[in-house]
């Protein structure tokens, strides 16, 4: 999850993942089919759950291992190792060095069916991402649990494998902080080569331990920035005017106590609420120039907001603005496959498992996987991690306390393995 401090995405070279996506093309193009070997009917609850306890102990030992060992967007060498060794242990087949330090997991079920990718994130928030700063990448997204769960996950299913049918491809994704794993995974040829006919995924947040948050039409807010340039003795003096009348177009500010970001996630559940139509916007002046990164809802008002940063600029001489040739897309789950999701958490966990979020969420941050649900359908879903009683910014990614509740580890597996299941079975 990147918060909104974040750096346009760049475009990388992705030479070692389109070499790697080469070589491993006689793995990847097996993907979909499956060698009956006798099994009969889909994975069940009962094994599911009963896989999923007898791993919970030695994955919250795994998840402790990665979280002491955080690695920066695009340097996951030593995780992505971890996940390699794992998932060959498991018996998945398994392709290293995708698009950087990505590693794909392919299991195939005893059975024919569908093709389902599902995705977990591997590296730790830089620095500069902390809220309040920090001197070094730690895991305070969460990703370490979301890489704990995807091997949980796995290894369950590939016990039960001659219940599974399909085939399901595990995506490790490095960089995602930085806004460039997807795209290097995709320009790699994952979604293709493997033939996933939908993606799913899990982000630790702010809900208590044991309730997903499902967001059908809903997501994460995309990102845009607009850089003007002013000229003229008195271009500093002017900056600052500009970034202050730009400054004015955001209609939401970020939290900046535990009481705002507790209001913040009421406000997320409300029909209509305040993040039913949002600009969150930050500019700042340097010299003669102001920088702009915003975030809105819908997608759609980047026109709008556009074109309020030219009004804006147009009475000062000389002035100069210029915006990528695209806004960074939002992410958004369609409603369908959430409402599935939904109805699947409850018969599985119970009624008040499920959250349903009826605006984009957080509305300060965004996520690359935007770019899976852009080409495949899918979910996205808050993986409650908040331990009972404490703080709300334990359980909020980013803050130097982000401290999930490992609980949320096994809840994880057993929802995500069932549904994964599901999702492959015709």
């Amino acid at each position: 999850m990147k918060r909104p401090t974040e750096h346009a995405p760049a475009r990388r070279t992705l030479l070692a993942g389109m070499a790697a996506a080469a070589g491993a093309a006689t793995v990847w193009g097996t993907a979909g089919k499956a060698v009956a070997d006798g099994g009969r009917g889909p994975v069940g609850n009962g094994a599911v759950d009963a896989e999923a306890a007898r791993l919970e102990g030695g994955l919250i030992e795994l998840r402790r291992d990665i979280h002491r060992h955080p690695e920066l967007p695009g340097e996951e060498r030593r995780t992505a190792g971890v996940v390699a060794r794992k998932l060959r242990a498991a018996g998945l087949t398994v392709t290293t060095g995708v698009g950087g330090h990505g590693v794909v997991g392919v299991l195939h079920g005893a059975r024919p069916g569908r093709t389902v990718a599902y995705r977990a994130d591997m590296d730790a928030v830089p620095p500069k991402d902390i809220v309040g700063g920090g001197h070094a990448a730690a895991h305070l997204c969460g990703h370490d649990i979301h890489t704990t769960v995807a091997l949980g996950v796995a290894k369950v299913l590939a016990r039960l494998r001659r219940h599974l049918s399909g085939t399901v491809v595990f995506l490790f994704q490095p960089a995602e902080e930085s806004l460039s794993g997807a795209r290097a995974l995709i320009e790699a040829g994952v979604l293709e080569r493997t033939r996933a006919e939908e993606i799913h995924a899990l982000h630790c947040g702010p809900f208590p331990v044991g309730q997903f948050a499902v967001t059908g039409g809903y997501g994460m807010p995309g990102q845009d920035k607009a850089e003007v340039t002013l000229q003229g003795p008195d271009g500093p003096e002017a900056a600052r005017r500009l970034a202050a009348g730009i400054g004015a177009l955001a209609t939401v500010t970020p939290p900046q106590t535990p009481a705002d970001i507790e209001r913040m996630v009421t406000d997320a559940q409300t029909p209509d609420g305040p993040f039913a139509r949002f600009v969150a916007l930050r500019a700042s002046a340097q010299e003669t120039k102001v920088s702009v990164s915003y975030r809105c809802w819908p997608q759609e008002r980047y026109t709008e907001v556009r074109e309020e940063i030219r009004r804006l600029a147009e009475p000062y001489a000389g002035a100069a603005v210029s915006f990528p040739a695209e806004p960074f897309p939002a992410l958004v789950c369609p409603e369908p496959d959430a409402r599935a999701l939904a109805r699947h958490l409850r018969r599985r966990l119970g009624r008040d498992s499920v959250a349903t979020l009826r605006s984009a969420f957080p509305p300060f941050s965004g996520e690359d996987y935007a770019l899976y649900l852009e080409r495949v359908p899918g979910t996205y879903t808050f993986l409650g991690v908040r331990a009972p009683g404490s703080p709300i910014t334990t359980s909020y990614p980013h803050f130097p306390d982000f401290a999930p509740d490992e609980r949320s580890i096994g809840i994880g597996v057993r929802a995500m393995a069932g549904w994964i299941a599901e999702r492959t079975h015709r």
